[in-house]
């Protein structure tokens, strides 16, 4: 979604995702779009957007989409602009290496105990959301993608027991950046890394700790190796 500053049309822009009945709240949902399009770089650092041109893309009221732009300036996400918009908040490469080292540090050792704690029929259970993650690629929806791979990983995350820390590892998702997803669609590349999620779910269930060790280590060194590349 090429970056848009405010007051610009929007109608050749890609939509974001369309609204659906997953939340109750569309302040909710919208903000949840847009940490995906931050994320996946759709939304670009230092570029100034309006509401009302975001609101355009979602086919909604540019209200909830200043609640939710509001929601994410909290997050320090984005920065407001006084009677301009809100300001993509820019991420070093080093603040990216830092979030990424501390996801590791959770997220690889508490996936792989789940190898010996989860139950299979929860473990199954994500197979749905991991095949959306597959679809999203095939489609080329990094924004779908995103979200996707997020509720994924929180939901195995959560059969930890440990809600805090689901909302450490969910917060440092969404400071994420992974500028490189447009270049792995385009060459093709991004439908083998959504496999791995699969390929992770196979491994737990079949209680494999060191292919889940390995897959979980190559799926988050894409992070700050591929998909982070410039260019």
């Amino acid at each position: 979604m090429p970056a848009q500053p405010t007051g610009s049309p929007a109608a050749d822009a890609p939509a974001l995702p369309v609204l659906g009945g997953r939340r109750s709240s569309y302040r909710e949902r919208v903000a949840d779009a847009l940490r995906a399009a931050l994320i996946a770089g759709e939304l670009r650092a230092g570029e100034v957007y309006s509401a009302p041109t975001l609101a355009a893309r979602f086919g909604v009221s540019a209200t909830p989409v200043r609640e939710a732009l509001l929601d994410l300036a909290k997050e320090g996400l984005v920065d407001t602009v006084p009677n301009k918009g809100f300001r993509v908040t820019e991420v070093s490469g080093k603040q990216l290496d830092e979030y990424t080292h501390v996801r590791a540090l959770i997220e690889i050792p508490t996936t792989v105990a789940l190898a010996r704690t989860a139950p299979p029929a929860s473990l199954e259970a994500l197979r749905p959301a991991a095949q959306e993650i597959v679809t999203a690629a095939v489609a080329g929806d990094l924004i779908a993608y995103v979200e996707a791979d997020t509720r994924f990983h929180l939901a195995l995350l959560a059969l930890a027991g440990n809600a805090h820390l689901v909302a450490v590892v969910a917060d440092l998702r969404g400071r994420s950046r992974l500028y490189g997803l447009t270049a792995l669609v385009e060459a093709g590349r991004l439908r083998s890394s959504a496999t791995e999620h699969l390929d992770l779910l196979d491994a737990l269930v079949g209680r494999d700790e060191e292919a889940v060790h390995a897959i979980m280590t190559r799926h988050l060194g894409h992070v700050r190796g591929k998909w982070a590349a410039q260019g």
